[in-house]
């Protein structure tokens, strides 16, 4: 059956349409988004399978344009179509937290770091340079590679933090492996962060570790 044929409130562009868009599953985001199905196929049905196929919605929107035209129904065009909406969706939330100036509160402190770094497949570290009414100077990634004593460099971060005159830093890097949880290194490492950066009267906020299973703020766990 053609989902032009179910009814109204079972179809997925109409509920969002009423409802708006956080009550549809992600098969139902991921119809609309492919907007028509393959043969003997729905588009949510298609979506199903590709969800099936992928592991996840994220796993999709990640995906090289190899791997993703590798699913059916899918190719170079829908690829460019999805990063689009992707890069747009990610620069939203940042011109808006940027607009803004501050971060007001750890939920958007997380998202914002999200959007700038589940785009990497390698681990990075970055930095938000702050001002003395933590308002944002400026975002950086600083260090690719695993984060160990080898791999960040304390000198560079505050030589840095001095350049960009900032007054408090939040430090952030991914864990591809999906687990958030803090390593004995990451511990290690922004203890020696925190050390270096204190002689210069700047001060650390926190540290949060972005996974795909969510995140970890060292702030909210008494580890700063």
């Amino acid at each position: 059956m053609a989902i032009t044929d179910w009814p109204a409130d079972e179809r997925p562009r109409e509920k969002l349409l009423k409802h708006g868009a956080s009550v549809l599953s992600d098969a139902e985001l991921l119809a609309i988004f492919l907007r028509t199905g393959v043969k003997g196929k729905t588009a949510v049905d298609l979506s199903r399978e590709l969800l099936n196929e992928f592991g996840s919605l994220r796993n999709i929107l990640k995906a090289d344009l190899k791997k993703f035209s590798e699913g059916e129904g899918l190719g170079s065009a829908k690829y460019a179509q999805l990063q689009a909406v992707v890069e747009m969706s990610r620069r939203h939330f940042a011109e808006k937290i940027e607009k803004q100036g501050v971060l007001s509160n750890a939920d958007d402190t997380k998202y914002y770091l999200k959007t700038h770094l589940a785009q990497y497949d390698y681990e990075v570290f970055a930095v938000l340079f702050l001002d003395n009414r933590n308002q944002i100077i400026q975002f950086e990634v600083l260090f690719r590679g695993t984060i160990d004593g080898s791999a960040v460099h304390p000198r560079e971060v505050v030589k840095r933090a001095l350049d960009l005159n900032a007054a408090a830093l939040i430090f952030a890097h991914n864990h591809p492996s999906g687990d958030p949880a803090p390593s004995q290194a990451d511990k290690q490492i922004t203890h020696k962060l925190i050390e270096a950066l204190s002689l210069v009267d700047i001060r650390v906020l926190d540290h949060i570790i972005i996974g795909d299973n969510g995140s970890f703020a060292f702030s909210e766990h008494g580890l700063i």
